[in-house]
């Protein structure tokens, strides 16, 4: 069949070889993109294929640990298929290595190793969060799934109850650790929501005042690791649990 100039400078694009190969290519897949990004992986002209305009809804998370030091993270691709195989599940660990002994610093987001296996797996496959923390007390939970990782650092208290608000948190997913850090964007447009379901009930503007202080309040309190009832004993709160300590990181990573 015949392809088009646009669909050639797509492809010189996503994988950086000659205009004539990506002809060739899509010549040779009957202008079938992603088999024509095969052609060219087969024949190892494409070193590299940017996938970025696919989503990615799946991954995992891993967690290293020496010492009083942390490192978490979280590696991104499309399909739970390849976020299940041994090949992901190498690079995310090797990823969380490299961030224990310093050798990959939380914002670099180009590495070898990714890129190799964007072009093994065929799919998008990207970094996500990452984070080094370091502390006398230091909890970390994995959910089973690898799909949740959490990082607390007490200031105080003990690595068990570091390991209990860490495990809390994978839960109940807290915006922030008090209820002064929720975003004020987030209760702007909570705001708006309760001016519009006020005003259709007809009530005065003074009760109505009241009223969306209350909501703020429990909005910001909802929202805030401190004031959430902790899992395992809903009697008490986060903060009532930590006992005069404080939370000095908190790092919550999910895919």
């Amino acid at each position: 069949m015949t392809v088009t100039i646009d669909q050639i400078k797509e492809l010189r694009d996503m994988t950086g070889v000659s205009m004539s190969a990506c002809k060739s290519a899509l010549e040779e897949a009957n202008g079938d993109m992603d088999k024509a990004i095969d052609v060219l992986r087969k024949k190892g002209e494409a070193k590299a294929v940017d996938r970025a305009a696919r989503e990615t809804h799946q991954g995992v998370v891993a967690i290293k640990t020496a010492g009083n030091k942390v490192a978490m993270a979280a590696l991104l691709c499309e399909t739970d298929f390849v976020s299940r195989g041994d090949d992901f599940n190498a690079v995310v660990e090797l990823l969380a290595q490299k961030l224990l002994d310093g050798s990959l610093k939380p914002e670099e987001t180009e590495v070898a190793e990714v890129k190799e296996l964007v072009l093994k797996a065929g799919e998008n496959i990207k970094i996500g969060k990452m984070a080094v923390v370091e502390g006398d007390n230091i909890g970390t939970y994995i959910h089973t799934n690898k799909k949740i990782g959490v990082i607390v650092s007490l200031e105080g208290g003990t690595p068990e109850i570091a390991k209990d608000i860490a495990m809390h948190a994978a839960a109940t997913n807290p915006a922030c650790v008090s209820p002064d850090e929720v975003p004020e964007e987030a209760v702007a447009k909570e705001k708006e929501i309760w001016k519009d379901q006020l005003s259709k009930e007809g009530k005065p503007a003074e009760i109505v005042e009241k009223i969306m202080i209350g909501k703020e309040k429990k909005f910001r309190e909802e929202n805030a690791l401190l004031k959430q009832a902790f899992v395992k004993n809903p009697d008490q709160t986060i903060e009532q649990i930590l006992a005069g300590a404080t939370i000095k990181s908190f790092v919550r990573a999910a895919v």
